[in-house]
Formats: C-alpha cells, sequence, structure tokens
C-alpha cells in the first residue's frame, strides 16, 4: 500500500518537506489545552505554517497527539489540514520512550495508536525515539542540550526490552503501510551512528530504519564523532529526517565545546553532502524541518528554500 502523500516520482520541488511544530506550544494562553480546542484554532495554527510556504506538516505530538484524538476528533483534524491546504508525510513522537521505568508500556501502546492514527493521515513514516523526559536542570537552562540528561541504562534487558518493542512496532507499520524512522538522540541506544546501526541490526526488520538527526549530537557541548563520519555510517538505514543545523565551536587542547542552532547552509554539518550520501543509498523519504531560537518557523522555511536548491533535479523510485 502506497501512501497517499508520496509522489510517485521525486524531484526537487516536489519532495515531502514538513514544518516541524516544536515551536508551538500546546498550551493555550488560557491553560487550557491544544488538544481540546476547535478544529478552528488547529486551523489557524497551521496557517501559520502554510502562510510560510510549506505544503506538509508533521504535526509533532509536543504540539498535538493526534494518536490521542477520538475518531470524530481526528476527522475534524484532516478537514482542518484540507481547509489549510497541506499534507502530513510523518508523524513524530518525543519524549515518549517504550523503555520509560514507569511508562514504558503506555507508551508502547501510545506508539501502536501512532501508527494507526498516521496511517489514517495518509503518512509514510513515524519517528519514535529512546531519550526521556526533560529534567528539571535541563528545564532551568537556556538550552537544554547543555546539561545531561536522562541516559538509557547498560542493562542487556532493558536493551532487549527496546529491541523487541521497535520489532513489534516494525510489524505493525508494515502492516500500515508505514516505515519507522528512530531518532538519533545522545545517551541513548542509537545515541551513537555506531550504537545505531548496530541497533538497527538487532531490530532486523525492513520497515525500521533510522531518523538520522545529527543536529541532536553535533549541539552537545563534549567531544562527538565527526558529522561526515558519522553520515556515512547511517547513510543506508534513512527513513525520515529531522533536519537542523548548528554552529560548533571547539578546542580539545581547552576542552572548549559550544554551540548555537543554525540555518542548515551555515552550520557545521554539509547537508549537501549528506543529503547525496543518503540518497544514493536509497532514501527517498521526507525530511522536517526543526529550528530551536528565535522566529523558528521563518528559519525552518529557509531551510526548506535551501532543500530545494540542492535536492536533485529527478530522482527514480527505488
Amino acid at each position: 500500500m502506497r501512501p497517499c502523500n508520496v509522489p510517485t516520482v521525486l524531484t526537487r520541488e516536489n519532495w515531502p518537506i514538513a514544518a516541524a511544530m516544536i515551536q508551538f506550544a500546546n498550551s493555550l494562553p488560557d491553560g487550557s489545552s491544544v488538544q481540546d480546542q476547535p478544529a478552528q484554532g488547529w486551523a489557524e495554527t497551521m496557517r501559520e505554517i502554510a502562510d510560510a510556504g510549506f505544503t506538509e506538516i508533521d504535526p509533532t505530538d509536543c504540539w498535538l497527539r493526534v494518536a490521542d484524538l477520538p475518531p470524530a476528533r481526528l476527522a475534524e483534524f484532516k478537514q482542518a489540514l484540507r481547509a489549510v491546504g497541506l499534507t502530513v508525510p510523518a508523524v513524530s513522537t518525543a519524549r515518549r520512550s517504550i523503555i520509560d521505568p514507569e511508562r514504558g508500556d503506555e507508551y508502547l501502546a501510545y506508539c501502536h495508536r501512532v501508527i494507526d492514527a498516521a496511517a489514517e493521515l495518509g503518512a509514510r513514516s513515524v519517528c519514535f525515539g529512546l531519550f526521556g523526559p526533560l529534567t528539571e536542570a535541563q528545564k532551568q537552562v537556556l538550552w537544554f542540550w547543555t546539561v545531561d540528561g536522562v541516559k538509557n541504562p547498560d542493562d542487556p534487558e532493558t536493551y532487549g526490552r527496546a529491541v523487541r518493542g521497535m520489532r513489534e512496532l516494525g510489524r505493525h507499520a508494515a502492516e500500515a503501510g508505514l516505515d519507522i524512522g528512530l531518532e538519533m538522540y545522545e545517551d541513548t541506544y542509537i545515541g551513537t551512528a555506531d550504537g545505531a546501526v548496530k541497533f538497527i541490526h538487532d531490530v532486523d526488520h525492513p520497515a525500521v530504519g533510522l531518523n538520522p538527526d545529527l543536529g541532536n549530537l553535533i549541539r552537545l557541548h563534549r567531544p562527538v564523532e565527526h558529522w561526515a563520519r558519522m553520515v556515512e555510517k547511517t547513510a543506508p538505514y534513512v527513513r525520515y529526517w529531522h533536519i537542523k543545523n548548528y554552529i560548533r565551536i571547539q578546542d580539545e587542547s581547552k576542552g572548549i565545546y559550544l554551540s548555537a542552532p543554525a540555518p542548515l547552509e551555515s552550520g557545521l554539518i554539509n547537508y549537501r553532502t549528506a543529503i547525496a550520501q543518503a540518497i544514493a543509498h536509497g532514501f527517498r523519504g521526507a525530511f522536517c524541518c526543526e529550528h530551536y531560537g528565535g522566529d523558528g518557523l521563518s528559519v525552518s522555511a529557509a531551510n526548506r528554500a535551501y532543500l530545494r536548491r540542492i535536492l536533485p533535479k529527478l530522482t527514480e523510485p527505488v
């Protein structure tokens, strides 16, 4: 089953490039939840996305949990999408790890609902991760990635649980005609290129690949592997791609590691090279533009334009 939002032949003009919703809060000024607001309110928010030139959106669940919408409300969301002129190539989750020590089983069930909702919305991919909630210390600083967060335990039993859970989700996704992109994130089992590749091989399901969000790693204020080596290792496994960039300053001799968000074409990662490698290995999935700080939507729109310039003029299906 081919998802309805995926062109048969990809070009730089029609390649799905979605806006993330990380710059939009999940609560309203009066304290009520976006989850419960009328569909007209969702449409007003999504109209900002369309006005920025996007034709695709990833309804990231830090904004709205489409998986928890009753059927009638999900139908309202689909109608709001149509009214604004947006489609959904993928649905991402954030900080809902299936190995969370307290809520892992709950989040596994939630991820199954994400797959069902994504299929209903005509998506091609879903994105899951193994990273936990922000700690109180992370909430107190300007950039949360400058403070260490929750780490996946060095525990074979928990690792095995993660592998089995993702394989289970992979079977469900395949039945629904979807791919899974596992988001690379520091201090998780998929927090390094080598660890991510090992995890994908251990899961061993054709529907499960990577979301090589290397921005999550190069922004860390600590030593990290060179981005080009990470791209080389992960390029064969890309299914979906959260894409962002950072300026990185480091002086190993003095132990200095600093970073700040940057537009795609101005940051450390050369995405012209990275994307070309992934496409050469068969990547035909969607991109999702993310940016922290300032007017994140406008920067994401500029990043979309950059991607349109560097993508191939024509890419045959694989």
